[in-house]
């Protein structure tokens, strides 16, 4: 590439110099090209790993206290009714199993139901008559796709910060209804409500309500709505409204500003 012809007479140095610098751009400038393009696609892969990590880390968690909770329960029904432990063993084997399957991050709303009636089933054997559960499904949403563990962070506060401190108990209910393209999930209880200095950040900070609200700002950017509604010994009501799926055809990640 560097050959000079014979017959150039005398060539100028500045044409010898002209010949050396346009082969060494004509080779360098593709390689460069080239280069860039093969780290912004290292970046975009890197990228859409560092969000399907995120998104692994955010719906794999469960409050431990559950589980120890839930042995306890174990524990003490074993020798007075063991065919109640022998049940909760089993409810308790299909969360875990849950938890543990490799899974993609989109399920029907059905599973997801199913896992938070496997859920308050055991709950339930703490709480006793005293924790009641209600659902109201639209049956067009039981097979439309939303995010794995979404409800269960939300029900879990009710329990716990809703209905764990009122003697009588309550209510959990859980809606679903679709409508203009749009699924809407509402998780409802009838418990001592939220102060209102902690519910205005309760998106950013509660723990299981900022999980499940960073987990739709990663898959849905600013195409989702989550709204918590509540009254001092009024109950509270999360409502998350997010674009309809398509079975087979779930969102991908977006890349959100931290």
């Amino acid at each position: 590439m560097f050959y000079l012809h014979p017959d150039w007479p005398s060539p100028h140095p500045l044409w010898v110099v002209l010949v050396y610098v346009t082969t060494l751009f004509s080779v360098a400038l593709p390689l460069k090209v080239w280069n860039n393009a093969r780290n912004e696609a290292k970046l975009v892969e890197q990228e859409q790993l560092l969000m399907n990590a995120r998104l692994a880390a955010l719906s794999s968690q469960i409050n431990p206290h559950f589980l120890f909770n839930t042995l306890n329960s174990i524990s003490s029904l074993i020798r007075t009714q063991p065919d109640e432990a022998r049940a909760v063993v089993y409810r308790l084997s299909n969360i875990l199993r849950r938890l543990l399957r490799k899974q993609e991050g989109f399920c029907p709303l059905r599973d997801e139901l199913t896992f938070i009636e496997d859920y308050l089933s055991i709950e339930m054997v703490r709480f006793g008559d005293k924790l009641r559960f209600e659902k109201s499904i639209s049956p067009e949403t039981l097979d439309m796709l939303v995010p794995t563990m979404l409800l269960q962070p939300l029900v879990e506060n009710s329990i716990r910060h809703g209905l764990s401190g009122k003697l009588e108990g309550g209510t959990i209910r859980i809606r679903s209804e679709v409508s203009g393209g749009r699924i809407r999930l509402a998780v409802e209880d009838d418990g001592v409500g939220i102060p209102e200095a902690r519910l205005a950040t309760l998106l950013e900070q509660g723990i299981g309500v900022s999980n499940v609200n960073e987990r739709l700002k990663v898959l849905f950017g600013t195409g989702y709505r989550m709204y918590v509604d509540s009254r001092p010994d009024g109950g509270t009501r999360i409502e998350i409204e997010m674009p309809e799926l398509e079975p087979g055809v779930p969102a991908e990640p977006r890349a959100t500003s931290a």
